[in-house]
């Protein structure tokens, strides 16, 4: 019976990796190499004796991506938050990113700021491990972004859902990771060719993760992205994106 479920999920999951819209034939393709680092933790540390403060988040993350066939510095994102866990499975975020972003995600340089609020979810099942993550980010841009207009905040809604199996008979600690994040665009600002309202992006992803111990766990793999530009000069983009990540969990 675990086994059928287990191949369910497993095309199921192939279902939602490779469910990205086809490319246009005038769709610009690029290979990119990103790394990160995504660090959470509570702050039981402060007082033992109080396992309130268990309950109070914080989240660090810093990201490095490389593009134009991972030949030049493309964006960074260092996203600091602060959290609270309703309960052992469900924990409310707020917090700040800045992104510097350059070719081939701009035509020129630029800055980005973010104000973000999320929830995530966690829970396991028999067929592994499931989580979701959904997010608000209110978008501000320097006086480089394109053309940014007089409503120059951009609202953006985005939703990942992702899945790691494991695989004991493999390695005890490794697990098949497969996840969608889904982004979509809340308004336009002035400028319609750099943001417009509806379907901005997906991200799918398909890799292999493994814990390194009670802290760590790293994972590898294939990201297919696809950012939609229906109003813009510039073609539709599709990335190939190797990811490597480092999840840290105090």
């Amino acid at each position: 019976m675990f086994k059928k479920i287990n191949k369910l999920v497993l095309l199921a999951a192939f279902g939602l990796v490779f469910s990205n819209p086809v490319a246009a034939d005038a769709t610009a393709e690029d290979f990119q190499v990103w790394g990160a680092v995504f660090s959470q933790g509570n702050f039981g540390f402060v007082n033992q004796n109080n396992p309130d403060l268990k309950k109070f988040r914080w989240w660090m993350e810093g990201q490095g991506r490389f593009g134009n066939d991972a030949s030049q510095f493309t964006q960074s994102l260092i996203r600091p938050g602060l959290g609270y866990a309703i309960t052992d499975k469900i924990v409310v975020w707020a917090g700040y990113a800045w992104a510097p972003t350059a070719e081939p995600l701009a035509a020129r340089p630029f800055n980005e700021h973010r104000i973000w609020q999320q929830v995530t979810w966690a829970d396991n099942f028999s067929f592994g491990r499931l989580s979701a993550r959904s997010r608000f980010e209110q978008r501000f841009f320097d006086h480089h972004a394109p053309i940014a207009g007089n409503d120059d905040v951009g609202h953006r809604f985005r939703q990942l859902v992702k899945l790691a199996v494991p695989m004991p008979a493999i390695d005890p600690n490794l697990s098949f990771i497969v996840q969608s994040e889904l982004f979509i665009a809340m308004n336009s600002v002035d400028n319609h060719a750099f943001i417009s309202r509806g379907y901005d992006q997906n991200r799918a992803f398909v890799g292999l993760g493994y814990k390194v111990n009670q802290y760590a766990t790293v994972e590898l793999g294939y990201m297919n992205q696809f950012i939609n530009r229906p109003h813009s000069a510039r073609p539709d983009q599709m990335m190939h994106n190797l990811v490597a990540s480092l999840f840290l969990n105090f």
